[in-house]
């Protein structure tokens, strides 16, 4: 099913998410609605709070990105073909590399796209779908997928990371946003 996606402005995009345990109610319909979710919106993350759950929850595939890289930017954001991952009670261990700038967006703040600096490399701690235990460390466009999705999990969100001034610049469009005064090709949940 698909669902509708939070807008920015909702209170649920701005909390600290909590963890949960293999016995939440409907932890598998979730997780697959949240691939088809995500899919439909042509993401290529989405977190829990996204879709108006306070849990520490996301899904990413960034193989899409590298499936459709033009040839000259192969390899540019990093060799992996990209990953397909439920990542459940995520941790941030550790940051490595240079920060890097990347023109990023969100489903949640439709329409407007920054370019933001990340670490080019992540190492975190999560469980899987079967909530098997993972350490892994990501690079290049898929750390900063992670550490985007991530973010929403702990209320933070990517225009959190612009200067003040380039953030007042956006502060109209940020109200057209939160009052649905955009219309996008998928289906939005506004703030009240």
């Amino acid at each position: 099913m698909i669902l509708p996606i939070v807008a920015y402005g909702a209170p649920v995009l701005r909390k600290v998410c909590k963890d949960i345990t293999p016995e939440y109610p409907n932890l598998c319909k979730l997780i697959e609605d949240m691939w088809e979710t995500m899919y439909e919106s042509n993401g290529v993350g989405l977190a829990a709070p996204q879709v108006n759950r306070e849990i520490r929850l996301f899904v990413i595939d960034s193989s899409q990105i590298f499936k459709n890289q033009d040839e000259e930017d192969k390899g540019k954001y990093g060799d992996e073909p990209g990953i397909k991952e439920v990542f459940i009670n995520a941790r941030i261990k550790e940051f490595y590399g240079d920060d890097w700038s990347y023109n990023e967006g969100c489903l949640s703040i439709p329409k407007i796209r920054e370019d933001i600096m990340r670490p080019e490399e992540v190492m975190i701690e999560y469980f899987d779908e079967n909530f098997t235990p993972k350490t892994a460390t990501f690079v290049g466009l898929t750390a900063r997928i992670v550490q985007h999705e991530y973010d929403h999990i702990e209320g933070k969100l990517f225009i959190d990371y612009l200067k003040p001034l380039r953030k007042k610049m956006l502060r109209g469009k940020l109200n057209d946003i939160s009052k649905g005064k955009l219309k996008m090709d998928y289906k939005m949940m506004y703030a009240k």
